[in-house]
């Protein structure tokens, strides 16, 4: 494990590629290979979906009545699925590199989630978040992460453009 600035750095990325994309960037000025993590992947969706825009995902995959236990498209996972994984794996994370920084590069869905992981929000949120494109979110505890009943997480930054933007 690199440090950068005195601090033991780790980096996981989702495996899509705007996110290997973006976490080769931070490799290179960390000096640390990201390392592909599926948990930080956006939605599941099937794999005949893949390169679909948008509108021809929805028409073809599209299915009504989906909801936090329901999917709305055919094959795809459920949010409550997607909010399951990812905080498994955010919360694994933390635990595996404690005292240490992480680098996680994912998605808008991703930092969301670290709400849910992290913020101990519930599966449905009363608000939306809105999250930009290659922005940064940090949180951060002294307390074990695998803790129960689990530690208080501080949210120190959020949606914040990096530097040269």
């Amino acid at each position: 494990m690199e440090r950068a600035g005195g601090v033991r750095v780790a980096i996981y990325t989702s495996p899509l590629p705007r996110a290997v994309e973006t976490a080769a960037a931070i490799s290179a000025a960390v000096g640390r290979p990201a390392v592909p993590d599926c948990g930080l992947c956006t939605w599941h969706t099937p794999p005949e979906a893949d390169g679909l825009k948008q509108v021809e995902f929805l028409e073809r995959f599209g299915i009504e009545g989906g909801g936090l236990y329901r999917p709305f498209q055919r094959g795809n996972e459920t949010w409550a699925e997607m909010v399951t994984r990812t905080s498994r794996t955010i919360t694994e994370l933390a635990d595996r590199h404690r005292g240490q920084s992480v680098v996680l590069v994912g998605h808008a869905e991703t930092v969301e989630i670290s709400f849910n992981a992290l913020g101990l929000m519930p599966v449905y949120r009363p608000f939306d978040l809105m999250v930009s494109p290659a922005s940064i979110t940090e949180w951060s505890t002294s307390e074990d992460p695998a803790q129960w009943p689990p530690p208080r997480w501080t949210l120190r930054r959020f949606n914040v453009k990096p530097e040269g933007d």
